[in-house]
């Protein structure tokens, strides 16, 4: 995998970056912990400018999400379910990761857009539940740019500071994805309650 990428980028350099970016979102087997972080060794050693490659990187990124956005909107969840379950292995998505999905957004709202996209295997899937809730455009694309970047220019900077050992991102980023995703049930779980106190207080 990390031959084909580097190849890419390599040959490719920017517009190979776009292109890396935009289908791992479509294509989450594809690991963005192995491209950004090359892109920022890229950068250490002067091949490539470190801010063009997060903003190129971002962009891809975001446009990636456009795919699976359009499909939520289009299709709806009963017939996104259904399609997933059926031909979604190569994609290593099913149904059930779709509903896991809609119920991040449910739960966090538009904040989810924000907030999942740096969070490992779910960066690209909350795009579909947005969609099935008819979110309008321009907040979705604000979000997932304001998102993609954060995690974007994460990953670059760990390329960047790890020189050769960039390839070991993935063993860096465990802890951080898991306290991002506890924020996030954190925040959840406020929100939750908040609107149970309300109701209480209505009720009493």
């Amino acid at each position: 995998m990390f031959d084909w990428i580097s190849g890419i980028i390599d040959k490719g350099s920017y517009p190979g970056l776009l292109f890396l970016t935009f289908i791992e979102n479509v294509f989450p087997p594809i690991p963005s912990e192995l491209i950004m972080p090359f892109a920022g060794h890229l950068a250490k050693q002067g091949e490539m400018s470190f801010i063009l490659a997060v903003l190129v990187g971002t962009l891809g990124s975001t446009l990636g999400s456009l795919p699976l956005y359009y499909a939520g909107k289009t299709l709806g969840e009963k017939r996104l379910k259904e399609l997933a379950d059926k031909y979604g292995a190569w994609l290593t998505l099913s149904g059930e990761d779709i509903t896991k999905s809609k119920k991040w957004f449910d739960t966090h709202g538009w904040l989810a857009v924000f907030g999942c996209r740096m969070v490992p295997g779910v960066r690209s899937l909350i795009a579909i539940p947005a969609g099935i809730a008819q979110m309008a455009l321009p907040p979705f694309l604000l979000l997932t740019f304001a998102g993609s970047f954060v995690w974007i220019l994460f990953l670059t900077t760990l390329g960047y500071f790890l020189g050769e050992s960039f390839q070991k991102v993935d063993k860096v980023l465990g802890p951080v994805s898991y306290l991002i995703l506890g924020g996030l049930i954190a925040f959840g779980a406020f929100k939750v309650w908040k609107r149970k106190q309300k109701q209480a207080k209505k009720k009493g």
